[in-house]
């Protein structure tokens, strides 16, 4: 019987450089979508699909990470004494149970892949999830818990997929599944970043993965590819051969939170998801549309 899901990787060592200067003190997975920062939305979805260990891969200016998944004692007795008890429960949510998270540092950014492979140590011998916050999904049932119903079915290693147009192929990890259709798609080979007029697909990779632990030993090699970094789409296609593989295309929205255009889209849709803010959101944008029409 194949292991069950346990642990999440969440790389955060990126320096948000596209977000500048509002990422220069500021880690851009603590920038807010409504009124939670990205990688809470991240963290939860992991937690719904029933991950145990949550593991963050760090670079230097990320000590704001780390106090967001800790208790803020001030702040805590600041809402008790003031009665906000909402507010409170909320802030109590972002806590995660003592001795699940770890923390590890990559010490160069040299990539997705070497940020994976940085833990190592943490994860074992056991399959994994890889979360990107700056992909952000919107879904009934989460993203990463689709995919762990999946893996429970197929073992190996599952992939989040989505269909892009054929001139953003260019920008993305590109499946080739042998033409078969369908929700769940055999994976026969993957290509970093085509260039244009040669992915053998339009079925991208977006930033969720279930991957077994013999990835790492083709991240050891430290071999660069597209960008002259270590990349995690070079590591997962040399093990397809070996292992099961399997695309899923997801049901449910995904917002490109690296870019300016998604991060402002994942906002409106998000607020207007809401009760409590959809009616005054909808209201703004038809003001806003017609004064600068």
């Amino acid at each position: 019987m194949a292991k069950r899901v346990r642990k999440a990787i969440f790389p955060v060592g990126g320096m948000g450089t596209r977000f500048l200067p509002a990422t220069k003190a500021m880690p851009k997975e603590m920038l807010p979508v409504v009124d939670r920062p990205l990688i809470q939305y991240a963290v939860d979805e992991a937690r719904a699909a029933g991950i145990e260990q949550f593991i963050f891969v760090t670079g230097r200016g990320k000590s704001a990470i780390e106090d967001h998944f800790d208790h803020s004692v001030e702040l805590e007795a600041l809402l008790r004494d003031r009665d906000k008890d909402d507010a409170l429960a909320d802030l109590r949510e972002t806590l995660l149970p003592p001795g699940d998270i770890a923390y590890v540092r990559q010490q160069e950014p040299l990539g997705l892949g070497h940020a994976v492979w940085c833990a190592r140590h943490l994860v074992g011998d056991e399959p994994f999830a890889v979360l990107l916050a700056d992909d952000l999904i919107m879904a009934d049932t989460p993203c990463l818990k689709q995919m762990t119903d999946v893996f429970e079915e197929t073992g190996g290693n599952v992939v989040a997929a989505m269909e892009v147009p054929d001139d953003q192929t260019s920008r993305y990890g590109i499946i080739d599944a042998g033409g078969a259709t369908g929700d769940v798609r055999p994976v026969e080979g993957l290509v970093e970043k085509p260039a244009a007029g040669t992915a053998p697909s339009n079925l991208a990779v977006i930033g969720r993965y279930i991957l077994m632990p013999e990835v790492f030993t083709e991240l050891e090699r430290q071999e660069t590819g597209a960008g002259g970094e270590i990349q995690l789409t070079d590591a997962m296609a040399r093990l397809i051969d070996r292992q099961a593989f399997h695309g899923l295309a997801f049901e449910g929205e995904r917002f490109d939170c690296g870019d300016k255009l998604g991060f402002l889209e994942a906002n409106i849709a998000f607020a207007l998801s809401r009760d409590d803010l959809g009616p005054g959101t909808r209201d703004m944008i038809a003001r806003l549309s017609k004064a600068f029409a």
